[in-house]
């Protein structure tokens, strides 16, 4: 006899009762928007291709990556990755490695010579894209993975831009430039080098191109009056790098000073000192706190010997001496002292920031120049109907990445344009939040560093300083991402459920749902643990409709 309180099962079903009328929340799966993702100007799914790469799929990976952007092997090494500043990992410990795993996946693919997929069905429209960098270049790569004709012009022999004449070698080596460049080129590309436009409408209407992607870039250094002898030795620091890169390095003396604070600035300094400046010092108005240039560039040039000299001004150079004045900062004016000191110097560089050459587009009826840059719309399209710009010629902060993200977009909104469409922005998804984590279930995991080069090589020599992840550091690396706001199906859901009311998905279903989950809401009564124990918080309860 079984006593009163025994319950009794039905052993042929996991599901004991319907439980669904006893609900006031259901819960739903949901997709949420990764803080990296969202940081990231090239607009890369970075969640996406981490997933893959964690698995060990590269080639997935890569191909995810370069969806959205074409340079990788690039890009990791000289973005200066937002997307790692906004890492929920960081609450944890240390924000993912998402820059060097990004490195690892171009090298890479270029290791193991993978190419772009050929473009579709040519559409008959052509492109004239103004300017090699990387927003030139990115955009000659998505116009033509979408069938359109693309010429790229650029005035300098090479292609590049500032990439090539403005970026050291010790942070981006030649061999990796040009293999990234020429599996663009192989899309079927049309490149003309050694040329320069002086009048973009003129070129738009004689060549007869259906659209114009302008993108060349800030490449003139700035100036600024300093008064000077005549045998001081002043040029500017985009001049001293371009004749570096071109192979003809100037002879500025063991002396040299740089003015200015940006991320220039850093890369000239770095440079003289492998040129043989035995002393390379930077003088800036502020303090670090303030500087423009990145912390790590900063970090770098101190390591590598260079000197500096903070809320300091240059007021004149002669006889091979230069006057500075301190000065002091209230709020953000900068107000000179009356103390004055001399720097013995042979050479100054100016790093005080850089301009774009617009006069190509002085001609050309409704493109606006407002401060130095192009007005453009949304769409980064100009007033003038089928020129768009993007990179430093338009306002915005001026990376590299920024730049790729500008050709990205800009291509989506010239390729509707040249459908008769118009360019409709994508839903955005809600961010994914650290407070959404369920962090319990995630474990120790020290962030993997990539080697450097030693001090002593690195003053003396152009080598690459640092250096890529090896394969099994880069896997431990994708393995630390927390998949913040979107299901990486690790069966949580589906074990903790004590009504089963989770059922697993065939692979037709999947596909059509878009997840590998369904809730039975026959069988949930919304309890809620499924939300709770959810590790990247990619579920949510939500009030039941009667």
């Amino acid at each position: 006899m079984q006593p009163p309180y025994a319950i009794t099962l039905d052993v042929g079903s996991s599901r004991a009762n319907k439980t669904g009328a006893w609900r006031v929340e259901r819960p739903v799966y949901v997709d949420r928007l990764p803080p990296c993702n969202d940081a990231c100007p090239a607009g890369e799914n970075i969640q996406r291709w981490l997933y893959h790469a964690e698995a060990g799929d590269y080639e997935a990976a890569w191909r995810q990556l370069v969806d959205d952007n074409p340079l990788p092997a690039i890009m990791g090494r000289i973005c200066y990755h937002p997307c790692e500043s906004a890492c929920n990992r960081a609450e944890l410990d240390e924000a993912v490695g998402i820059n060097a795993v990004e490195r690892f996946l171009g090298d890479h693919a270029i290791a193991r010579g993978w190419r772009f997929d050929p473009p579709p069905a040519e559409t008959g429209r052509r492109v004239l894209v103004v300017g090699s960098g990387p927003s030139g270049l990115s955009a000659a790569y998505h116009l033509r993975r979408r069938g359109h004709a693309v010429t790229l012009v650029d005035q300098a022999e090479e292609l590049g831009g500032m990439m090539r004449y403005g970026i050291p070698a010790y942070r981006l080596p030649r061999d990796v430039l040009d293999d990234e460049i020429e599996r663009i080129l192989a899309l079927g590309v049309e490149v003309v080098t050694g040329r320069r436009i002086d009048d973009l409408a003129a070129e738009k209407e004689a060549g007869a191109y259906d659209a114009v992607y302008l993108a060349v870039g800030a490449q003139i250094g700035r100036r600024t009056e300093i008064p000077a002898g005549d045998s001081a030795r002043i040029l500017d620091a985009l001049s001293l790098l371009h004749q570096v890169a071109a192979g003809d390095p100037p002879l500025l003396g063991r002396r040299v000073a740089v003015y200015g604070g940006g991320n220039t600035a850093m890369d000239a300094a770095r440079t003289l000192r492998r040129l043989g400046a035995t002393d390379a010092v930077v003088v800036y108005r502020r303090t670090p706190k303030e500087m423009p240039a990145h912390a790590d560039e900063l970090a770098d040039a101190l390591h590598e010997g260079v000197q500096a000299r903070w809320l300091t001004t240059v007021k004149s150079f002669e006889g091979g001496r230069l006057v500075l004045e301190k000065v002091r900062l209230e709020g953000r004016d900068v107000v000179p002292t009356g103390e004055f000191e001399e720097l013995p110097a042979d050479a100054l560089v100016l790093a005080l920031g850089q301009d774009s050459d617009l006069s190509l587009v002085e001609k050309a009826a409704g493109v606006a120049v407002e401060h130095g840059a192009v007005s453009v719309d949304d769409a980064m399209e100009t007033g003038a109907m089928g020129i768009f710009a993007g990179g430093d010629v338009v306002p915005g902060e001026r990376t590299a990445t920024v730049a790729v993200g500008h050709a990205k977009h800009a291509a989506r909104a010239i390729d509707a344009f040249l459908r008769g469409e118009t360019l409709a922005p994508p839903p955005r998804h809600p961010l994914a939040t650290f407070d959404r984590l369920n962090t319990w279930y995630y474990t120790d995991a020290d962030r993997q560093r990539r080697p450097e080069l030693e001090t002593a090589r690195r003053r003396s020599t152009f080598d690459e300083v640092v250096g890529p992840l090896r394969e099994d550091n880069a896997l431990f690396e994708a393995r630390r991402c927390l998949s913040c706001g979107n299901c990486f199906e690790c069966d949580n859901c589906y074990g903790v459920c004590p009504d089963n009311a989770v059922d697993k998905l065939d692979l037709a279903a999947s596909a059509a749902a878009g997840r590998h989950y369904a809730f039975d809401y026959d069988y949930c009564k919304g309890c809620g643990i499924c939300v709770a124990e959810c590790p990247c918080g990619a579920i949510d309860l939500v009030p039941e409709v009667i």
